[in-house]
């Protein structure tokens, strides 16, 4: 993990897990692609992968017990104006 200190940038190795891990909102830097990477794109061949051939079991781990729509909301009441709310 690299964090950012007055110095510089710092390299932590997080040796065990759980960890709690944080970002700040120069994460996201969105990069722009241009019209010939999006050319090479189009052509370029996609690999079909199957889960069983890799082991993969995609068969659901939970159950649903209960499923239940929440009560109605009351009826609101209606004010002449806002001085009757406060």
């Amino acid at each position: 993990v690299e964090r950012e200190t007055d110095s510089g940038t710092e390299t932590i190795s997080i040796p065990s897990l759980p960890a709690v891990v944080t970002c700040d909102l120069r994460l996201n830097e969105p990069r722009y692609a241009t019209l010939p990477n999006i050319m090479k794109a189009k052509k370029k061949k996609v690999d079909t992968l199957v889960a069983e051939e890799m082991g993969v079991d995609l068969s659901p781990h939970n159950q649903v017990i209960e499923v239940f729509e929440p009560p109605p909301r009351k009826e609101g009441i209606m004010v002449e104006s806002v001085d009757q709310v406060l």
